[in-house]
C-alpha cells in the first residue's frame, strides 16, 4: 500500500471518529450549525474571501464574458460527466440501485455520444442528472455531519463531508489533485467556472448583515437538503429554499 493511500486512509479514520463522536452533540442534524473553532473560521473565511474578490471572481467575470454562454454550458457538462463516477459508486452505497443503473447509462451514453460530456443526450432521453457523493452516503448511515469547518482555499465543509471527499478522491481528477500539474491546472478551471454560476448571488452575500454567517448556513442547509434528497423533516421545511444554492462541495 503506497504513502498516498495510507495517507488518505488515516485521514478519512480520523474525520470519520470525530464526525460519529459529535453526531449526540449540539451539532446533530437538521438543529443549529455546529461552529466550535468559529474564530479560525472567521480568519479563513477572510482569507478565503480576499482572494475570491481580487482573484478569482475577476477571472470568473472574464471567463462569463468571454465566453459565449453555449462554450460555457459544455464546459459545466463536461465537469459534471468528470464528476459523475463519484455519484454513480455513491448511488449504490445508498442502496439506490435503480438510480445507479440509471445513472450509469447517463455517464456511458454522455461519455460517448455526448463527446466526453461536452454535450448532454442523456438528459434529452430522460436520464436526469442526480447528485451524490460519499459525505451524503455518511450521512445516510447515521454518522453525524461533525463540526463546521472553513479550509483555505476549498472552503466551508462540515468533518463529515470533508471525509467524503477524501473518500471520493481517487474518483476524479477534480477532487485527487496528487496527479501533478494537469489535475491541479483542471482544477483551477473548474473553480472558475463553478465560480461563475454564482456571480447572481454576490450580492446577497455582500449585503447581508454578517456574510460569514450567512454562507456557512447557506452551505450547512444545502448539505443537509441534499443529504435528505429533498426530503426535508417538518422543522426544517425553510430548507426547500436552498435547493438551487450549488454543489460543493463540495468540495
Amino acid at each position: 500500500m503506497n504513502a498516498w493511500v495510507k495517507s488518505r486512509l488515516a485521514l478519512l479514520a480520523v474525520t470519520l471518529i470525530i464526525s460519529s463522536g459529535c453526531a449526540s452533540t449540539k451539532a446533530a442534524e437538521n438543529q443549529q450549525a455546529y461552529d466550535p473553532i468559529e474564530p479560525f473560521n472567521r480568519a479563513m473565511y477572510k482569507v478565503n474571501d480576499i482572494g475570491d474578490r481580487y482573484l478569482l471572481r475577476p477571472v470568473a467575470v472574464g471567463y462569463e464574458r468571454g465566453l459565449p454562454p453555449q462554450m460555457r454550458s459544455g464546459f459545466q457538462n463536461f465537469f459534471s460527466n468528470l464528476k459523475y463516477p463519484i455519484t454513480i459508486v455513491n448511488d449504490f452505497l445508498q442502496g439506490k440501485f435503480r438510480n445507479g443503473g440509471r445513472d450509469t447509462g447517463r455517464f456511458v451514453l454522455n461519455t460517448t455520444v455526448g463527446l466526453f460530456g461536452f454535450f448532454d443526450p442523456a438528459t434529452r432521453i430522460g436520464l436526469k442528472e442526480n447528485g451524490e457523493d460519499f459525505g451524503q452516503t455518511l450521512g445516510k448511515w447515521g454518522v453525524g455531519e461533525g463540526p463546521y469547518i472553513v479550509l483555505p482555499l476549498f472552503g466551508p465543509r462540515t468533518v463529515r463531508s470533508l471525509a467524503g471527499d477524501v473518500a471520493d478522491s481517487p474518483l476524479t481528477p477534480l477532487i485527487n489533485l496528487n496527479n501533478g500539474d494537469g489535475a491541479w491546472a483542471l482544477w483551477g478551471v473548474y473553480q472558475v467556472d463553478k465560480r461563475s454560476r454564482f456571480l447572481e448571488v454576490d450580492g446577497q452575500v455582500y449585503e447581508a448583515y454578517d456574510p460569514y454567517l450567512f454562507v456557512r448556513d447557506a452551505y450547512l442547509q444545502n448539505r443537509r437538503y441534499r443529504m435528505h434528497d429533498g426530503d426535508i423533516p417538518e422543522d426544517n421545511s425553510h430548507l426547500d429554499d436552498m435547493e438551487d444554492m450549488g454543489d460543493e462541495d463540495n468540495n
